[in-house]
């Protein structure tokens, strides 16, 4: 989803704006739809929603219904005025009007205990609204969805809309524009036209398969990496997918993470778990012998598959998924080489993405909630040193960044790196993450100089974040048209007559020759069709050969985009494609020969069942 931006100054003013008019929608379903019960409606990043039990199936039809109401609410200029209430009275309001929801939420409230009610609705509310409706101008009401009540499978399911609402016409506007340029950049609607993935009904949800073309693209993607990899002193290593429960217990994993974790195997009496996470096993290499100073700092680099916990409702095409490929790394290290250690992870982070045609970032630092140290493990001297460690790394890099307290890893502070897309949507990806924990729970050791033991110090560092989830992210930047190096077919041969069938073979040896994936279309179909389906396959260019080509040994060279050149010879046409690709990727290996008269890159359906777009849950993709 696009981030909301607003021009006000006042940075509570669109909360308390989203969170009034989820307040109207709510007295405008009431009345549109009679004995509908509420719940709760907040304002969140992008808008609002409110949650409803109701008889009636919601469609987008009656979102329109329910605007024009809204509208005639805001008109009338209502005030919104808060009362401060008794439990008992706020009891015998709501038993009155036979609302169980709210009786349920006021049963977990301590006083003061709060009603906010504009024109003829009165909600159970801490506050937070306009002065009045009329504030209430520029809104759209986006769609319906399931929620689970307080997110819980075993309690009823509710109905949820969602709407957005800004303080101007050109705001909103902006926003609605982005979410439609937002649809077109799906992901899984793109993923299907072009075969790149697809998940199947028969393995479940949550679990990718990797189409050919999709594959490619992985592969690039990761040779890419583990070049850079070797390039700054990682080394390679592999761990298995399932391992003892005890390690996880030891980790901390089982207590902080269970949620996440799937329920452990047994096999001959002992508990096994697929790992959600690489570092343990990582750490049991570090802890295989005795290390040295002189050793240190460790890298070790895996690309390692791991499975998550995350109910059927909430999975989400590649975004977010059961089973995954992390580009992880742990380096092990002494106190003095931490920050030189978390500068390089930074730096490693920002080249990797702009590599792959990101140029915007956002910096976060997430920090432990001191308030709260029951969600985490550690002293409150070590996380204040490690934050420091990351706070000075970069304030030396001249790093711009936000605190973000409360939002650190139960078992270290980290730096987050979110890129800015396309369309200026800001996605997390890149982590680097100080870890005082684990070595402790694990009792790693090094030998110092001084001939004693000592404790190294650990970073978690991952890129892409996971392959899965990246390759979505890029899907989405590019629209599915990935630039020349990466597209899965780069070029595709197209002959105009079977006569000249065997001139279009040569070129396509020549164009892989030369380190290019090349394909033909020699079918005996009209050229503007064949060109249309290369164009909707986003392949980055097409060559046309037809008589007067072949006598003359030239082509013409058409863009995705439309533009075309004639006469050009093969040598002129290596050199262009070549000028488009950009120093640090390698040209990948040219796709295998396909027989005559075959296209090598189809289009059509992917197999097998696609990602449902219905949304169940409040979690975040």
């Amino acid at each position: 989803m696009p981030k909301a931006k607003s021009s006000s100054p006042d940075p509570d003013s669109l909360a308390k704006l989203r969170h009034s008019c989820a307040h109207v929608m709510a007295q405008a379903v009431q009345e549109i739809f009679p004995g509908t019960k509420i719940t709760i409606g907040p304002a969140i990043e992008n808008g609002f929603y409110y949650d409803f039990d109701s008889e009636h199936h919601f469609t987008v039809e009656d979102l329109a219904k329910i605007e024009k109401r809204m509208r005639q609410i805001a008109e009338g200029n209502h005030e919104f005025k808060g009362a401060e209430v008794t439990k008992e009275e706020s009891q015998k309001y709501w038993k009155a009007r036979k609302e169980p929801y709210k009786l349920e939420i006021l049963e977990g409230l301590e006083p003061p205990i709060t009603h906010y009610t504009h024109d003829t609705f009165t909600d159970l509310c801490r506050g937070g609204h306009c002065e009045n409706t009329r504030e209430i101008r520029h809104f759209k009401l986006l769609s319906v969805a399931g929620a689970y009540w307080r997110g819980d499978e075993k309690n009823p399911m509710l109905q949820r809309i969602y709407g957005t609402a800004f303080h101007s016409k050109e705001e909103l506007e902006e926003y609605l524009h982005q979410l439609e340029e937002a649809k077109k950049r799906d992901h899984r609607k793109l993923g299907t036209e072009l075969d790149l993935f697809s998940i199947q009904e028969e393995a479940g949800p949550g679990l990718i398969f990797w189409h050919p073309k999709g594959g490619l693209v992985r592969r690039m993607i990761e040779d890419w990496l583990r070049d850079q990899l070797a390039k700054r002193g990682y080394d390679f290593v592999f761990t298995p997918h399932v391992m003892r429960l005890d390690l996880w217990e030891t980790s901390g994993h089982t207590n902080f993470y269970a949620q996440n974790m799937f329920s452990p195997i047994e096999i001959e009496k002992v508990k096994y778990q697929l790992k959600p996470m690489n570092c343990p096993g990582h750490i049991l290499i570090y802890k295989n012998r005795l290390r040295s100073y002189r050793d240190l700092p460790l890298r070790f680099a895996e690309l390692g598959t791991v499975y998550r916990y995350e109910r059927s409702g909430v999975v989400h095409g590649l975004l977010r998924v059961r089973g995954f490929t992390q580009d992880d790394a742990h380096i092990f290290c002494r106190p003095d080489q931490i920050e030189d250690e978390v500068a390089g992870c930074v730096d490693f982070a920002k080249e990797t993405l702009k590599t792959f045609g990101f140029e915007k970032f956002e910096i976060e630092l997430s920090t432990w909630d001191p308030a709260h140290p029951e969600n985490y493990t550690g002293k409150p001297e070590q996380w204040e040193k490690a934050e420091s460690a990351l706070v000075n790394t970069l304030n030396k890099m001249g790093i711009p960044y936000r605190r973000m307290q409360g939002e650190a890893a139960f078992y270290g502070p980290k730096i987050d790196i979110k890129l800015v897309d396309a369309i200026r949507r800001s996605w997390q990806l890149s982590t680097v993450q100080f870890d005082f924990n684990l070595p402790t729970r694990f009792e790693l050791e090094y030998v110092g100089e001084d001939g004693r033991r000592h404790q190294p110090l650990m970073v978690h560092r991952a890129l892409l974040g996971s392959v899965e989830r990246f390759f979505g992210i890029l899907i989405e930047h590019y629209a599915g048209a990935f630039p020349l190096w990466l597209a899965p077919v780069q070029v595709r041969i197209m002959s105009l007559t079977s006569e000249q069938e065997g001139y279009a073979q040569d070129i396509r040896k020549k164009l892989s020759a030369a380190g290019f994936r090349a394909d033909l279309d020699v079918r005996s179909e009209k050229v503007g069709f064949k060109v249309r389906e290369a164009t909707l396959e986003k392949i980055p260019y097409m060559v046309v050969v037809g008589a007067k080509e072949a006598a003359a040994g030239t082509v013409s060279l058409r863009s995705r985009s439309g533009q075309s050149t004639n006469d050009l010879s093969l040598q002129e046409v290596v050199q262009r494609l070549k000028s488009e690709v950009p120093a640090s990727p390698l040209l990948s290996p040219p796709l295998p020969s396909s027989p005559a008269g075959r296209r090598r890159a189809g289009g059509g359906q992917a197999a097998g069942g696609q990602d449902p777009r219905s949304e169940v849950g409040d979690s975040k993709l």
